[in-house]
Protein backbone atom coordinates (compact mmCIF):
# COMPACT_ATOMS: atom_id res chain seq x y z
CA UNK A 1 0.00 0.00 0.00
CA UNK A 2 1.30 3.30 -1.12
CA UNK A 3 -0.94 5.16 1.96
CA UNK A 4 -0.92 4.00 5.23
CA UNK A 5 -3.52 6.79 6.84
CA UNK A 6 -5.90 8.73 4.10
CA UNK A 7 -8.41 11.61 4.50
CA UNK A 8 -11.23 10.65 2.21
CA UNK A 9 -13.62 13.12 0.93
CA UNK A 10 -16.91 12.71 0.25
CA UNK A 11 -19.32 15.02 -1.72
CA UNK A 12 -22.80 15.61 0.25
CA UNK A 13 -24.68 15.88 -3.51
CA UNK A 14 -23.45 12.98 -4.52
CA UNK A 15 -25.38 10.63 -1.87
CA UNK A 16 -28.29 11.42 -3.77
CA UNK A 17 -27.39 9.11 -6.36
CA UNK A 18 -27.96 9.90 -10.53
CA UNK A 19 -31.82 10.51 -10.20
CA UNK A 20 -31.51 12.90 -6.85
CA UNK A 21 -34.90 11.60 -6.04
CA UNK A 22 -34.42 11.01 -2.19
CA UNK A 23 -31.98 12.53 0.23
CA UNK A 24 -29.62 9.32 0.72
CA UNK A 25 -29.76 7.01 -2.20
CA UNK A 26 -29.24 3.29 -0.51
CA UNK A 27 -27.54 2.58 -3.20
CA UNK A 28 -25.16 4.84 -3.17
CA UNK A 29 -24.38 4.66 0.60
CA UNK A 30 -23.79 0.66 -0.31
CA UNK A 31 -21.30 1.45 -2.96
CA UNK A 32 -19.44 3.92 -0.87
CA UNK A 33 -18.92 1.28 2.27
CA UNK A 34 -17.99 -1.55 -0.10
CA UNK A 35 -14.87 0.65 -1.89
CA UNK A 36 -13.76 1.65 2.18
CA UNK A 37 -14.42 -1.71 3.69
CA UNK A 38 -11.95 -3.19 0.99
CA UNK A 39 -9.21 -0.36 1.75
CA UNK A 40 -9.92 -1.25 5.23
CA UNK A 41 -9.05 -4.97 5.23
CA UNK A 42 -5.89 -3.75 3.42
CA UNK A 43 -4.80 -2.65 6.65
CA UNK A 44 -5.50 0.93 5.78
CA UNK A 45 -6.38 4.05 8.47
CA UNK A 46 -9.34 5.85 7.12
CA UNK A 47 -10.80 8.87 7.94
CA UNK A 48 -13.50 10.55 6.31
CA UNK A 49 -15.35 14.19 6.30
CA UNK A 50 -18.19 14.13 3.90
CA UNK A 51 -20.30 17.11 2.71
CA UNK A 52 -23.82 17.99 3.77
CA UNK A 53 -24.53 19.58 0.17
CA UNK A 54 -28.01 16.83 -0.36
CA UNK A 55 -29.45 17.70 2.71
CA UNK A 56 -28.47 21.67 3.11
CA UNK A 57 -25.74 24.18 2.22
CA UNK A 58 -24.48 27.23 3.62
CA UNK A 59 -24.97 28.85 0.25
CA UNK A 60 -28.62 28.59 -0.09
CA UNK A 61 -29.26 30.32 3.06
CA UNK A 62 -29.28 33.82 1.83
CA UNK A 63 -31.90 32.81 -1.11
CA UNK A 64 -33.94 31.35 2.15
CA UNK A 65 -33.56 35.04 3.86
CA UNK A 66 -31.71 33.44 6.31
CA UNK A 67 -28.57 34.72 8.01
CA UNK A 68 -25.17 33.28 6.51
CA UNK A 69 -23.71 32.45 10.08
CA UNK A 70 -26.93 30.46 10.73
CA UNK A 71 -27.27 29.18 7.35
CA UNK A 72 -23.49 27.52 7.90
CA UNK A 73 -24.79 26.08 11.24
CA UNK A 74 -27.28 24.02 9.48
CA UNK A 75 -24.86 22.93 7.05
CA UNK A 76 -22.73 21.85 9.43
CA UNK A 77 -25.74 19.55 11.49
CA UNK A 78 -26.37 18.49 7.72
CA UNK A 79 -22.87 17.37 7.95
CA UNK A 80 -23.75 15.57 11.00
CA UNK A 81 -26.97 13.45 9.76
CA UNK A 82 -24.53 12.03 6.44
CA UNK A 83 -21.87 11.26 8.74
CA UNK A 84 -24.45 9.10 10.99
CA UNK A 85 -25.89 7.77 7.95
CA UNK A 86 -22.35 6.54 6.94
CA UNK A 87 -21.64 5.36 10.34
CA UNK A 88 -24.40 2.97 10.27
CA UNK A 89 -23.80 1.20 6.70
CA UNK A 90 -20.06 0.88 7.96
CA UNK A 91 -21.20 -0.60 10.80
CA UNK A 92 -23.59 -2.30 8.88
CA UNK A 93 -20.47 -4.02 6.83
CA UNK A 94 -18.65 -5.18 10.42
CA UNK A 95 -16.50 -2.36 10.63
CA UNK A 96 -15.66 -0.46 13.72
CA UNK A 97 -16.25 3.76 13.16
CA UNK A 98 -16.19 6.40 15.37
CA UNK A 99 -17.89 9.96 14.58
CA UNK A 100 -16.39 13.26 15.61
CA UNK A 101 -17.94 16.48 15.26
CA UNK A 102 -16.80 20.02 15.46
CA UNK A 103 -19.87 21.15 18.11
CA UNK A 104 -20.58 19.33 20.77
CA UNK A 105 -23.68 16.92 20.95
CA UNK A 106 -22.36 14.19 22.70
CA UNK A 107 -26.00 12.27 22.40
CA UNK A 108 -25.15 11.44 18.95
CA UNK A 109 -21.01 11.67 18.52
CA UNK A 110 -18.00 12.85 20.53
CA UNK A 111 -16.04 16.02 20.28
CA UNK A 112 -13.16 16.38 17.81
CA UNK A 113 -10.05 15.88 20.41
CA UNK A 114 -7.12 15.21 18.00
CA UNK A 115 -5.29 12.84 20.06
CA UNK A 116 -8.58 11.15 20.94
CA UNK A 117 -9.31 10.71 16.71
CA UNK A 118 -5.58 9.66 16.21
CA UNK A 119 -5.86 6.86 18.48
CA UNK A 120 -9.23 5.69 16.65
CA UNK A 121 -7.09 5.45 14.06
CA UNK A 122 -4.32 3.60 15.53
CA UNK A 123 -6.96 1.07 16.50
CA UNK A 124 -8.15 0.15 12.96
CA UNK A 125 -11.17 2.29 13.55
CA UNK A 126 -12.83 4.67 10.70
CA UNK A 127 -13.61 8.30 11.98
CA UNK A 128 -15.55 10.14 10.56
CA UNK A 129 -15.83 14.00 11.05
CA UNK A 130 -18.94 15.79 10.90
CA UNK A 131 -20.12 19.53 11.55
CA UNK A 132 -17.06 20.85 10.00
CA UNK A 133 -14.33 22.46 12.09
CA UNK A 134 -17.40 24.03 14.34
CA UNK A 135 -17.13 27.48 12.80
CA UNK A 136 -19.16 29.57 10.03
CA UNK A 137 -17.51 30.24 6.57
CA UNK A 138 -15.39 27.24 6.49
CA UNK A 139 -16.28 24.57 3.40
CA UNK A 140 -16.14 21.04 4.20
CA UNK A 141 -13.02 20.99 1.94
CA UNK A 142 -11.17 22.94 3.97
CA UNK A 143 -12.69 20.46 7.45
CA UNK A 144 -10.78 17.40 5.34
CA UNK A 145 -7.45 19.85 4.81
CA UNK A 146 -7.37 21.13 8.43
CA UNK A 147 -8.61 17.75 9.75
CA UNK A 148 -5.97 15.11 7.34
CA UNK A 149 -3.13 18.05 9.12
CA UNK A 150 -4.19 17.34 12.44
CA UNK A 151 -4.27 13.39 12.48
CA UNK A 152 -1.22 13.29 10.09
CA UNK A 153 -2.50 11.33 6.68
CA UNK A 154 -0.34 11.02 4.08
CA UNK A 155 -3.02 11.95 1.53
CA UNK A 156 -6.59 13.43 0.89
CA UNK A 157 -8.42 12.06 -1.53
CA UNK A 158 -11.13 14.09 -2.77
CA UNK A 159 -14.06 11.47 -4.65
CA UNK A 160 -15.82 13.11 -7.29
CA UNK A 161 -17.85 11.74 -9.68
CA UNK A 162 -15.06 12.49 -12.98
CA UNK A 163 -12.24 10.78 -13.33
CA UNK A 164 -9.72 13.60 -12.29
CA UNK A 165 -9.05 17.32 -13.11
CA UNK A 166 -9.48 18.99 -16.15
CA UNK A 167 -8.39 22.01 -17.81
CA UNK A 168 -12.67 22.86 -18.08
CA UNK A 169 -15.66 20.68 -17.22
CA UNK A 170 -15.82 17.33 -19.00
CA UNK A 171 -19.54 17.42 -19.20
CA UNK A 172 -19.71 20.81 -20.98
CA UNK A 173 -16.41 20.66 -22.66
CA UNK A 174 -15.70 17.28 -24.33
CA UNK A 175 -12.39 18.05 -25.57
CA UNK A 176 -10.89 19.61 -22.08
CA UNK A 177 -7.68 18.57 -21.34
CA UNK A 178 -7.27 15.68 -18.30
CA UNK A 179 -4.00 16.39 -15.97
CA UNK A 180 -2.67 13.13 -14.21
CA UNK A 181 -0.04 15.04 -12.18
CA UNK A 182 -0.18 18.64 -11.33
CA UNK A 183 2.08 20.87 -8.83
CA UNK A 184 0.32 23.51 -6.60
CA UNK A 185 1.67 26.36 -8.23
CA UNK A 186 0.25 24.98 -11.83
CA UNK A 187 -2.94 24.44 -10.07
CA UNK A 188 -3.02 27.45 -8.16
CA UNK A 189 -1.64 29.56 -11.54
CA UNK A 190 -4.45 27.58 -14.19
CA UNK A 191 -7.07 28.60 -11.49
CA UNK A 192 -8.36 24.77 -11.07
CA UNK A 193 -11.48 24.83 -9.07
CA UNK A 194 -10.08 21.55 -7.45
CA UNK A 195 -11.33 23.07 -3.75
CA UNK A 196 -11.63 26.11 -2.68
CA UNK A 197 -8.68 28.81 -1.77
CA UNK A 198 -8.17 28.33 2.19
CA UNK A 199 -8.44 24.33 1.75
CA UNK A 200 -6.17 24.34 -0.92
CA UNK A 201 -3.58 26.74 0.44
CA UNK A 202 -3.85 24.47 4.07
CA UNK A 203 -2.68 21.25 1.72
CA UNK A 204 0.23 23.53 -0.01
CA UNK A 205 1.50 24.76 2.82
CA UNK A 206 1.92 21.95 4.74
CA UNK A 207 3.34 20.17 1.62
CA UNK A 208 -0.12 17.91 1.77
CA UNK A 209 -0.94 15.94 -1.66
CA UNK A 210 -4.27 15.82 -2.95
CA UNK A 211 -5.94 13.45 -5.41
CA UNK A 212 -9.17 13.87 -7.24
CA UNK A 213 -10.38 10.66 -8.43
CA UNK A 214 -13.75 9.00 -9.38
CA UNK A 215 -15.73 7.88 -6.47
CA UNK A 216 -18.31 6.00 -8.60
CA UNK A 217 -16.01 3.62 -10.48
CA UNK A 218 -15.93 0.69 -8.33
CA UNK A 219 -12.38 -0.31 -7.07
CA UNK A 220 -11.07 3.58 -7.69
CA UNK A 221 -10.58 4.09 -4.17
CA UNK A 222 -8.43 0.63 -3.42
CA UNK A 223 -6.73 1.76 -6.99
CA UNK A 224 -5.71 4.79 -5.86
CA UNK A 225 -4.56 4.12 -2.04
CA UNK A 226 -2.49 1.29 -3.66
CA UNK A 227 -0.38 4.68 -5.93
CA UNK A 228 -1.95 3.44 -9.38
CA UNK A 229 -2.73 6.36 -11.37
CA UNK A 230 -6.66 6.57 -11.54
CA UNK A 231 -6.67 10.29 -10.45
CA UNK A 232 -5.07 13.50 -10.77
CA UNK A 233 -2.11 14.07 -8.13
CA UNK A 234 -1.72 17.88 -6.70
CA UNK A 235 1.42 17.64 -4.84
Amino acid sequence: MKYKRILLKLSGEALQGPNKSTNIDPGVLEQYCEEIKAVRERGVEIAIVIGGGNIFRGGQAEQLGIDRVQGDYMGMLATVINGMALQSALERHGLYTRLMAGIKMEQVCEPFIRRRAIRHLEKGRIVIFGAGIGNPYFTTDSTASLRAIEVQAQVVLKGTRVDGVYSADPEKYPDAERYTRLTFQEAYEKNLNIMDMTAFTLCMENNLPIIVFDMNKKGNLLRVVEGEPAGTLIS
